[in-house]
């Protein structure tokens, strides 16, 4: 079986998005806005958002089961304030119920939080557990920048976030550490913010204490782990210098890459350095590229590629990596009943 642990709904009916740009303009006012609960969707709209994207890909790829959230650069924590996140991730996560549940064989849900800059993290706890506890998400993204590139938030390992921290690891849910667009025009949000996200969020695990303190909460940082992976040796040396763990052993079973890197070069280093039980499949299609190699003729995207052609990893290391780190990190996903009887 073929799990990939990070897609977005990047092609979400055009509806949605109009709602979006209302609830903008509105300024968040709901007495303003045509239809508080979102523009009127139909099951007919979000098969045809999926079929000739994210469900013809899946098939052509071979991959079985997507964990979907909304799309992450539509996130935008730093639009407008708390009230408006809120309102605008209870919509999201909606709609990527309703997707899971017309296809429950092919999407698993991850919901978006209602992070909002300068507001206390465990503010997200209600959406969550609603999302949890009521919707059965297995788990969710969080923004460790919600200011859009400004970084005005104390980092991941300050009691800032602590009480929610608390939450995951009593509801047992995963969460992966994903920035949404950039409005700091240093910084292009695919190209440099989530790579440059990915890269400190580590650092500031590697240089605390966390997992001590919360050892049953579970992180993923994707993108193959931003830079960590290229400069491996450093981080081993920082750990080193100031005595703390090295990376793989910060790691454990708490933080994990996933394989959204888009060459060859770039996985083999990964599964080179790595520990492979630290390490998830995923492609993050239908969303960063697009676009195919000109070399190759093949999507950038087409991550499977890149595994199935890695001639360090062993057969089982790929079923690691393919489905068994994610059927151990998502205690609540429940396989749909075709994967079940196929692992029989």
């Amino acid at each position: 079986m073929i799990i990939d642990c990070h897609g977005h709904y990047t092609t979400a009916p055009a509806p949605h998005e109009a709602w979006r740009k209302e609830q903008m303009e509105a300024k968040g006012d709901l007495s303003k806005l045509g239809n508080r609960e979102g523009f009127p969707i139909s099951d007919d709209e979000i098969r045809e958002s999926l079929e000739n994207t994210q469900l013809r890909l899946q098939r052509e790829r071979g991959i079985d089961l997507t964990i979907f959230s909304p799309r992450a650069g539509g996130m935008g924590h730093h639009i407008g304030d708390e009230r408006m996140s809120q309102q605008w991730s209870r919509l999201c996560n909606n709609l990527i119920r309703r997707v899971c549940d017309l296809y429950p064989e092919n999407f698993a849900p991850v919901c978006q939080l209602p992070q909002s800059p300068g507001r206390p993290p465990e503010n997200v706890i209600p959406e969550l557990v609603r999302c949890v506890e009521e919707m059965g998400f297995i788990g969710c993204n969080l923004n460790p920048d919600p200011s859009g590139g400004f970084w005005t938030d104390p980092p991941l390992t300050d009691p800032w976030w602590f009480r929610l921290y608390e939450k995951l690891e009593e509801l047992g849910v995963p969460a992966m550490i994903h920035v949404s667009q950039s409005c700091n025009p240093n910084f292009h949000f695919t190209g440099a913010h989530y790579i440059n996200a990915d890269t400190t969020a580590f650092m500031q695990i590697l240089d605390s204490d966390l997992f001590t303190r919360f050892p049953k909460l579970r992180f993923i940082i994707p993108h193959g782990g931003g830079a960590v992976p290229y400069h491996w040796g450093r981080y081993r040396g920082l750990a080193i210098d100031r005595g703390r763990p090295e990376p793989a052993q910060m790691m454990g079973e708490n933080l994990y890459f996933d394989t959204c890197v888009y060459h060859q070069p770039g996985i083999n280093l990964l599964a080179e350095v790595v520990p492979v039980d630290n390490v998830l499949f995923a492609s993050e299609m239908h969303g960063a590229l697009r676009c195919a190699d000109p070399d190759t003729g093949h999507f950038f995207d087409d991550t499977r590629r890149y595994i199935d052609a890695n001639t360090q990893l062993t057969p089982q290391d790929r079923e690691k990596i393919y489905s068994g780190n994610a059927l151990k990190l998502f205690t609540r996903l429940k396989l749909p009943k075709l994967a079940t009887e196929a692992a029989v």
